[in-house]
């Protein structure tokens, strides 16, 4: 009952790492009884024997204890490295270059951007199958971010120009809090996503879904958004599959409405928070790389209206 409450696991990569930190903290504890009792024995003795002269073989008698703490430590230790090894050998994903991910992660000042084989593309919210672990590729686009789901994985770098390698796995649906732990910049504290575990059949339609491509608006204020998109040069930054906007530098909005949260946790999504974004991205999230388009009042419904779309 203790153990559940101290280490709340949902994969079995963490399941063997909280296995690990138990062991480590068993015998720890034993370790320091033995030592604290040895030394409040040392100091009761050291106190009734004042100071009287060494007897005959006590030095051959301190050199063996030294001999047997010296051999004790060892196979501690010993035992520990041996854990570790077999820990991460039972945890991290194969480094082969070769093998194909079946999602890529990107950290950004300051979300997370996550491809599937499919070209599915979201961010700040990870879908994956519950029961099925996922060989995930990890990198960065900027500066070093740190991967983290803390029920689900270990930490893993995300550095430029260097990929990582982790399992992704949830025993059951549910969704699981990540964060980035490595500081980052000024955002770094609102550089959170999540994890969603869905039943096997719930994964599938949503990555069909994901992966279509945005349907084109027609008339009225959704489309006037649609060319606004294009003419105010949001597609430099930003992607729509199914339009001419290309741009890697922001969040693939194709499905934009479908995620809960927008800015990687600081807002929930909602016509209020879009027009925000649009009128002062600096307000929404201070520090961001958004441009401020310095849009009317008409543009930023007409943005908004076409945006609330795409899902």
């Amino acid at each position: 009952m203790v153990w559940g409450l101290l280490f709340h696991t949902q994969s079995p990569q963490t399941e063997v790492i909280a296995g690990l930190l138990r062991a480590v903290l068993v015998l720890s504890a034993v370790v320091f009884a033995i030592v604290a009792g040895l030394v409040g024995v040392s100091l009761l003795r050291g106190r009734t024997a004042g100071s009287e002269p060494d007897r005959p073989g006590s030095a051959a008698r301190r050199a063996r204890i030294e001999a047997a703490w010296t051999i004790t430590t060892t196979v501690v230790l010993g035992v520990l490295f041996l854990a570790t090894v077999r820990a991460m050998a039972l945890i991290d994903a194969p480094l082969d270059p070769n093998q194909s991910p079946d999602l890529v992660v990107t950290g950004h000042q300051w979300w997370w951007e996550a491809r599937y084989r499919n070209g599915a593309v979201t961010s700040s919210e990870i879908h994956i199958p519950a029961g099925r672990r996922l060989l995930v590729r990890i990198n960065s686009a900027d500066v070093i971010h740190d991967f983290w789901v803390p029920e689900l994985a270990r930490k893993m770098d995300a550095v430029p120009g260097r990929d990582g390698y982790i399992w992704l796995e949830a025993n059951r649906p549910g969704r699981y809090q990540g964060t980035c732990s490595e500081f980052c910049g000024a955002q770094h504290a609102w550089m959170h996503f999540v994890v969603i575990a869905d039943t096997g059949a719930d994964f599938s339609r949503w990555l069909e879904r994901q992966s279509q491509p945005a349907t084109a608006p027609s008339e009225g204020a959704v489309a006037e958004g649609a060319t606004l998109f294009l003419s105010k040069k949001c597609g430099d930054c930003h992607s729509i599959s199914g339009t001419a906007a290309k741009g890697g530098n922001g969040p693939d909005l194709t499905h934009i409405l479908s995620r809960e949260f927008l800015g990687a946790g600081i807002s929930k999504n909602s016509p209020e928070a879009f027009a925000l974004w649009l009128t002062n991205p600096q307000a929404a999230k201070p520090g961001n790389r958004m441009p401020d388009a310095h849009l009317s009042n008409a543009e930023v419904r007409a943005l908004a209206a076409y945006l609330g779309t795409l899902q």
